[in-house]
């Protein structure tokens, strides 16, 4: 990666402060920019900033309209106004059946997965689009293609990132914000405590390369995309599933 390739950018990148999103503010980081990590859990948000040096930490709700225009804010005052925005946080919810599924865990997931996203786009797009320049990257996943059985809200969550994000692709084809979403096979982070042996092994045997993904492996597409590198590509899923999507 290019050494200045994030020079005089500004990052947020929601959930930073650990997986795929602290993957992702390290790239930004490592390529010049800046970066601020929004996440509920400060304590750990602070660490990481601290680890990764030109970054700060920000407390967020994304599932809050008011506490993401908050955030907004704090970046801007800290920072600048962002020209990246990195769309991670996120939950897998329980692994169980429909019929089965908790209406409060399926509120939860929805909220965090795609409300979440939805509020933070929105609260960014509008700035980018007047400046005349932005990247905004959606972490989705191959469930939201696939649909993944007894992860039936993760899966709905995610294929809502992606009709989300070629709906505001398009929306904003012509201000110079750009809007992708990338959606990787399952990659090992801190999230597979959330999920049951069972339905980790049945992910693996999904995957042709026989192997979980890496975050890092995810950061590297997604610091592409929220580069001026990306000039062309706009409200499109970019997978990353070690074979097992290939259409």
């Amino acid at each position: 990666m290019q050494a200045d390739l994030f020079k005089d950018r500004t990052a947020i990148v929601t959930g930073g402060a650990r997986g795929i999103g602290l993957a992702c503010a390290a790239k930004i980081t490592g390529g010049g920019g800046r970066v601020a990590l929004w996440d509920r859990d400060m304590e750990r948000a602070k660490q990481s900033a601290a680890s990764l040096g030109s970054a700060i930490a920000v407390e967020v709700d994304v599932t809050d309209e008011a506490s993401v225009a908050k955030a907004l804010a704090a970046t801007e005052d800290q920072l600048a106004p962002p020209d990246i925005l990195v769309a991670s946080a996120g939950i897998t919810g329980p692994n169980t059946t429909v019929v089965s599924y908790p209406v409060d865990a399926w509120k939860q997931v929805i909220d965090i997965n795609l409300t979440g996203v939805f509020l933070c786009n929105r609260a960014v797009a509008g700035g980018m689009a007047m400046r005349g320049r932005g990247r905004i990257v959606n972490i989705a996943s191959v469930a939201g293609k696939e649909g993944n059985p007894n992860a039936s809200a993760y899966s709905a969550s995610k294929a809502g990132v992606i009709g989300l994000t070629k709906s505001l692709g398009k929306e904003l084809a012509t201000t110079g914000v750009l809007v992708n979403c990338v959606a990787p096979a399952v990659v090992k982070t801190e999230l597979f405590s959330q999920m049951t042996e069972q339905h980790i092994q049945y992910m693996l045997s999904k995957i042709p390369m026989n192997r979980f993904g890496e975050v890092d492996e995810v950061a590297e597409m997604v610091a592409w995309l929220a580069s001026d590198l990306c000039t062309f590509a706009t409200g499109a899923t970019f997978d990353l599933s070690g074979g097992r999507a290939t259409y």
